[in-house]
């Protein structure tokens, strides 16, 4: 059985999004992933970039809000990927498990950041981070 899982983020731009790509591409077999937002942000392109170094395409995926997702969907996990969504999380039916697993936020990050080099440092370790998390579960949400 192939559960479904959203990884919810403030604007669907960043660590939401490579946590889908990453459940995607190591996952699939298991999870039907998704990403959203509480508010939309656009795809962050230096999370597109440091992705496709890592070999996982996500620069088809759109930022969105839970509005936009499929009609019809019933979520069994919801991880909230940062702090400002998980107090905002909206309501999921009590089958939902909502599980709270906070990322450092790249863009603040590497805003001060010397060099793109510096600033694309930020975004790889958060997404090995984000890698690790995903390369765990089902288990480590259970």
């Amino acid at each position: 059985m192939t559960l479904n899982i959203l990884f919810l983020c403030t604007g669907n731009s960043c660590r939401s999004q490579m946590a889908e790509g990453w459940a995607k591409h190591l996952k699939a077999d298991t999870f039907n992933a998704y990403s959203a937002g509480v508010e939309t942000h656009g795809l962050n392109p230096m999370a597109v970039h440091v992705m496709a170094e890592a070999g996982v395409d996500i620069s088809e995926q759109q930022s969105k809000t839970t509005d936009l997702l499929p009609e019809g969907v019933v979520f069994d996990y919801v991880v909230t990927v940062c702090n400002s969504a998980h107090e905002q999380c909206p309501f999921f039916p009590a089958k939902t498990k909502v599980i709270h697993v906070g990322f450092d936020d790249p863009p603040t990050l590497a805003k001060n950041a010397a060099s793109e080099e510096e600033a694309l440092a930020h975004y790889r370790r958060v997404r090995d981070e984000i890698r690790s998390f995903v390369a765990g579960l089902p288990e480590n949400v259970m």
